[in-house]
């Protein structure tokens, strides 16, 4: 009776042992369907005033997610730290197609950094780190970093 028991138990451990190493393989394979890349946007801020819902216009990129004519919404004033933009940002795309982050800008010099951690629709699991650099204009705007699509949890 003991080797019995003895038996069922290895047989437990291995079939364990067998589900724990498929679904560590599954979810390896799952991260490694992450899509990344380069970021490459320019935008123009003409229409960007300094306050609470100035946006810029993105236009031109190379992600297909993010076409030109999307907009950058700021939602704090520039100056705020004195002499910075530092901001929560909806890249809007479209009704259910946005993305959150933070930009943060020295405005004496135009560069800065944005990140972003997520959104919805076609950006859902989008995040980007994006250096920000002006054009000699500090009208325009260079966008360069690396982004990643995570696949998003099953429902």
């Amino acid at each position: 009776m003991k080797l019995r028991n003895l038996t069922t138990t290895i047989a437990l451990v291995l079939a364990a042992g067998a589900g724990t190493m498929t679904l560590m393989r599954t979810g390896s394979v799952a991260a490694s369907n992450a899509q990344t890349g380069q970021f490459h946007i320019a935008k123009n801020c003409a229409s960007y005033a300094g306050g609470p819902g100035s946006f810029c216009t993105i236009t031109s990129s190379n992600l297909p997610q993010i076409p030109a004519g999307a907009v950058v919404y700021y939602d704090q004033a520039a100056g705020d730290p004195q002499g910075m933009l530092d901001s929560n940002v909806v890249l809007f795309v479209g009704t259910g197609n946005w993305a959150t982050g933070r930009c943060t800008l020295d405005l004496s010099t135009g560069s800065g950094l944005c990140t972003f951690s997520d959104g919805t629709g076609a950006l859902a699991g989008f995040s980007a780190r994006v250096n920000v650099t002006p054009f000699p204009d500090f009208v325009n705007y260079h966008w360069d970093g690396t982004y990643a699509f995570n696949p998003l949890p099953p429902k």
